[in-house]
């Protein structure tokens, strides 16, 4: 599939100044641009906020070469960072801009601590003509001296929400317009609303339902709340094939957004007895639901486990 068919690589911002970012976080990346220069970065955030954008949009304006390994390819990584990685860091660019090439990291939590730990002695190597950028989307599964290494930076939007998704809701009626799409303010705010801050998420969900040309209320039925009534039901009677069917005819729905509905109906649903057991099973699943390789099995898992381990009114 070509980069320029997914929405998401089409219109992937190329400057700091074209990234949805709070104001502050914003300024200090400008600051870097301006000053010609990056230090070594760990950016942490949730899935799809732009992380990895910014990461290469520092690259493009500093004219810096840059190489990227994705950490969630277990298998090769080490090879990648032995082999490729080394051999990139440790040559001099004659056409960069840049006094220093960058190796960006992807999900560099989902690597273990042992690989960290060479890629903390790789920093150290390569100080002199190579920067290292790792994303993340949990800090606290980067070993310290990687965090002590690094200019650590929370792309997580914790302030200027409106304004951000305000920001963000504008740029999907843009895209839109120019896709040629006909849409739904209204419908384009609640799909914005349902999935932000993942920014990537809501644009791959507004290409998909815009397979028909348009974006309108037709497709509300498709976004609305999870409905727990049966779900709630099957978990109670512990009728384990009701609820897995119920989970794959709503798989629409982002897995972690159904955790926490059910975390809501929690003191309507269950003995008070069996609450703070099922808020741990919550916890566990959600954390878990970044890194997994299918979502509907975890989904089910952390459904199963409330099944077997509470007890229902």
């Amino acid at each position: 599939m070509k980069d320029d068919f997914l929405w998401v690589e089409k219109y992937r911002p190329q400057t700091i100044e074209e990234c949805i970012l709070s104001s502050d976080i914003k300024k200090t990346f400008q600051a870097f641009v301006k000053k010609g220069e990056v230090p070594n970065l760990l950016l942490s955030g949730t899935a799809g906020i732009g992380k990895t954008t910014v990461a290469k949009c520092l690259c493009n304006q500093l004219g810096a070469d840059y190489y990227v390994i994705n950490g969630s390819d277990e298998g090769r990584f080490l090879d990648t960072v032995r082999n490729s990685a080394k051999s990139f860091a440790s040559t001099v660019s004659l056409t960069s801009q840049s006094r220093h090439k960058v190796i960006i990291i992807d999900e560099a939590d989902n690597t273990t601590p042992d690989v960290q730990l060479l890629l903390r002695a790789s920093i150290e190597e390569f100080s002199r003509n190579c920067r290292f950028i790792f994303t993340c989307n949990f800090k606290n599964k980067i070993i310290e001296p990687l965090h002590s290494r690094t200019t650590v930076i929370d792309c997580n939007v914790r302030k200027d929400k409106q304004k951000i998704a305000a920001q963000f809701f504008e740029r999907c009626r843009d895209i839109l317009t120019r896709e040629g799409i006909r849409y739904d303010d209204a419908v384009v705010a609640e799909v914005v609303q349902k999935y932000f801050p993942d920014f990537r998420r809501t644009l791959n969900e507004l290409q998909r339902y815009s397979s028909t040309g348009s974006i309108d209320t037709g497709i509300l039925a498709v976004i609305n709340d999870v409905k727990l009534g049966e779900l709630i039901g099957a978990l109670k009677r512990k009728e384990f094939g009701v609820a897995r069917k119920w989970i794959v005819s709503n798989l629409d729905n982002d897995p972690n957004a159904i955790l926490r509905t059910v975390y809501d109906s929690l003191y309507e649903s269950l003995l008070p007895a069996s609450i703070p057991q099922a808020v741990l099973i919550i916890a566990k699943y959600q954390y878990q639901s970044a890194f997994v390789a299918d979502q509907e099995i975890n989904l089910l898992a952390a459904l199963t486990e409330i099944m077997v381990e509470c007890e229902f009114k």
